[in-house]
């Protein structure tokens, strides 16, 4: 651990630069600047971008700048969240930039592994990430994570999978961020917010080198009314950040494209399936299958998920009279099957397997491809940081 002794001074170690964007946020944001200030790793700069909310965020985010200085809000008119990690990270000073949303949660040794992580790392190396799993509005884990030790060369594995999986399990190295430009603000434009943190993780990833920490330290919140649940626009986002990769990859085959929606309509069919929208789980199988006819025949999940889907169709016509009864029943249902953190870390067995499946595909996929340009991208890179 890079602090075994506490009473080392935090100036000596390389300041990082956390960047909040907010908008509305007033539910989750004192929940988010506690995570972030109770981190094991103190030499932070804290920069939350108020993106023009009509609510009480930027009171609560003054309130807590007075009692800690690290906390500093700046306010922009709404221009979205590209827009607004990117005011955040033109004001930072930080050798490291962790961005997280404005409802996510860090556990507290986060920042510090993946510090760690860095100096361990090779300068090549422009990305670490975390594990994560989903909570509630409680900060209860679901049971639903994301774990992968996909490391190195990651681009067109990135292609095929979001194997980070959310915006705010990473941290970035400042010269590897500067390199690619920053978050994409066009996507705002065209009405398809959802994939900016995916489309710079592929832009990251053509020039630098991705790490893991293998640890479940964020908490990524669910909830029926977060940005990520629009998938609609998530989709169409999802489909400009793949059409600019294909521009500038004609290499890789079109079969990985038809595979990389796939696999993420499958996951919105899965977020749909837990808040019981059973005709919209079936909408997004059906996707799913005309983007790709082979691999969602291949997955077990996708059969159980598409039979629950009709029988829970079907018991919500038959007992539409007693909805709120249903409703009720599956409020309760949540509260007695809660879980903790511990609870997801002892599913050995479950995170052995996505880990493995990570894997195969890790291996596998690039060798559809080559890509010669990336190796000496990282060169580039590996020179700046050195110098």
């Amino acid at each position: 651990m890079i602090t075994p002794n506490r009473d080392r001074v935090a100036s000596t170690l390389p300041l990082v630069s956390v960047i909040i964007p907010a908008y509305n946020a007033e539910a989750f944001i004192e929940k988010t600047l506690k995570s972030v200030l109770s981190q094991t790793y103190q030499n932070l700069e804290v920069l939350v971008v108020d993106d023009g909310s009509q609510d009480r965020t930027p009171e609560i985010i003054k309130s807590i700048a007075q009692q800690d200085k690290r906390v500093v809000l700046l306010q922009q008119k709404n221009a979205g969240v590209a827009a607004a990690r990117n005011l955040g990270i033109e004001k930072s000073q930080g050798e490291f930039i962790a961005p997280i949303d404005a409802d996510d949660i860090w556990y507290p040794e986060n920042i510090e592994k993946q510090v760690q992580c860095f100096l361990e790392s090779d300068p090549s190396v422009g990305l670490v990430y975390s594990w994560s799993v989903d909570i509630d509005q409680d900060d209860v884990p679901t049971g639903i994570f994301r774990a992968a030790k996909i490391e190195g060369e990651v681009y067109v594995t990135l292609v095929g999978h979001n194997f980070i999986g959310n915006a705010s399990a990473s941290m970035i190295r400042r010269d590897c961020l500067q390199q690619v430009g920053g978050y994409n603000c066009q996507l705002k434009e065209q009405a398809a917010q959802g994939c900016e943190d995916w489309d710079i993780y592929l832009r990251i990833a053509e020039v630098c080198q991705f790490r893991v920490v293998p640890d479940f330290l964020i908490g990524y919140r669910k909830i029926t009314n977060s940005m990520s649940r629009d998938s609609t626009q998530m989709a169409k986002s999802h489909h400009l950040v793949m059409q600019a990769v294909r521009q500038r990859h004609p290499e890789i085959p079109t079969a990985l494209y038809g595979f990389s929606s796939s696999s993420l309509y499958i996951y919105f069919a899965h977020q749909s399936h837990y808040f019981k929208d059973h005709q919209t789980t079936l909408f997004w199988l059906g996707q799913a299958i005309k983007s790709d006819f082979v691999t969602p025949y291949l997955r077990l999940g996708f059969y159980l998920l598409a039979l629950q889907s009709i029988l829970g169709l079907v018991l919500q016509l038959v007992r539409a009279k007693v909805g709120v009864a249903e409703n009720q029943s599956f409020k309760s249902k949540e509260i007695k099957n809660r879980m903790t953190l511990d609870d997801i870390k002892r599913k050995e067995r479950a995170i052995k397997l996505k880990v493995l499946v990570g894997d195969a595909f890790h291996y596998f996929i690039p060798k559809l491809t080559q890509a010669p340009k990336l190796k000496l991208k990282y060169e580039t890179i590996k020179k700046s940081v050195l110098n």
